[in-house]
């Protein structure tokens, strides 16, 4: 008789802590589910539609390319806001350059559209470690650093455009900015796969790799936790930090393109607004803690689905677009109070 309760209170603790674990990973995973059906049920029959959801991943990549990034920042125990100014510093000068080269007779090809990736995507990287280099060697409190350096980016930009845009003039560039990798018919309907959502898969998939089976990921995640004790355990704390905040920016580099791509221009006034703000979003949706330590990468691409997902559903209702980034700011609130009491 008295073997049985024995048994139950022993298996009851295990249990608790499994189901304690379970949620704590895959709870992001059971979030996107629930909003899923949600979607469709309020959605229905538009939702659904393949044309729809192709475009919410569609949508969802470029600000979620920014977000893998932001993922390592906020592990190490940073922020970045100002990945926006940054996309669009980067963009205007990358669209200055290609019509430069273009108006002095290079041909409009693949290989020199190859080109001004690889120039975009080292200015956003260089504009990420000028980030770092005054967060981890001049020791200056990432809020500050990142809020005068958003300011800065954009600035200059709006100088340098006086305030307008600046139109590409590659023909293929917008060719490659709406491209997809596959499509075809399905149910009467066309089903693709479209570029940035590709590679936003694939650096997610690249990142992931880094965070969990490499030595810097350990590292980050360590000076994340705890940065006296990982500088006691000789990891080089402020070199870790540094080529966080050149990771992010190497990813608003790339987003810069593929943004520059899908639309033909680099607006200095709208180009990049609001980055910021739904890159952190995804990252505390998709489960990285705001104190830093730890986190993942393919929760931050669930919490990008999800942030759009969420607005696909607010345009259907009618809500003004004003009052979806209202939404938006209670969603990072209640986020941040979860991880808090999970704490």
């Amino acid at each position: 008789m008295s073997s049985n309760p024995a048994k139950t209170d022993s298996a009851q603790p295990g249990a608790g802590v499994m189901e304690k674990l379970n949620l704590e990973r895959y709870g992001v995973y059971y979030a996107l589910v629930v909003l899923l059906i949600a979607a469709t049920f309020m959605g229905w029959p538009y939702f659904h539609a393949p044309a729809n959801l192709i475009n919410i991943m569609r949508q969802a990549s470029y600000t979620g390319i920014i977000a893998l990034g932001m993922t390592f920042v906020i592990i190490s125990g940073g922020i970045d806001l100002s990945v926006g100014s940054s996309a669009v510093f980067a963009g205007s000068l990358g669209v200055i350059l290609m019509n430069h080269l273009l108006g002095r007779g290079m041909h409009d090809s693949y290989g020199f559209l190859a080109l001004i990736f690889v120039v975009m995507a080292v200015l956003g990287t260089i504009n990420g470690l000028v980030n770092g280099a005054l967060i981890a060697y001049g020791r200056i409190v990432p809020f500050i650093t990142t809020l005068g350096t958003m300011s800065i980016y954009r600035y200059l930009s709006l100088y340098i455009g006086d305030a307008g845009e600046f139109a590409a003039r590659s023909n293929l560039i917008n060719q490659i900015g709406m491209s997809s990798l596959f499509s075809f018919q399905f149910a009467g309907s066309r089903v693709s796969l479209p570029l940035p959502v590709f590679v936003l898969l694939v650096l997610a998939a690249v990142l992931s790799f880094i965070l969990n089976n490499t030595r810097y990921g350990r590292y980050l995640c360590a000076v994340g936790s705890n940065a006296k004790v990982a500088e006691y355990s000789a990891i080089k704390v402020q070199r870790v930090r540094f080529w966080a905040y050149g990771i992010i920016g190497t990813m608003v580099g790339i987003s810069a393109f593929l943004l520059a791509g899908r639309f033909g221009t680099v607006s200095t006034n709208n180009f990049g607004i609001g980055f910021e703000m739904d890159a952190i979003a995804a990252v505390i949706i998709g489960g990285t803690a705001m104190a830093g330590g730890r986190g993942t990468v393919w929760g931050t691409v669930i919490g990008c689905f999800m942030l759009q997902i969420i607005q696909n559903m607010l345009n259907m209702a009618g809500i003004s677009p004003y009052l979806q980034g209202v939404i938006k700011g209670i969603v990072i609130i209640c986020s941040v109070f979860i991880q808090k009491q999970k704490q």
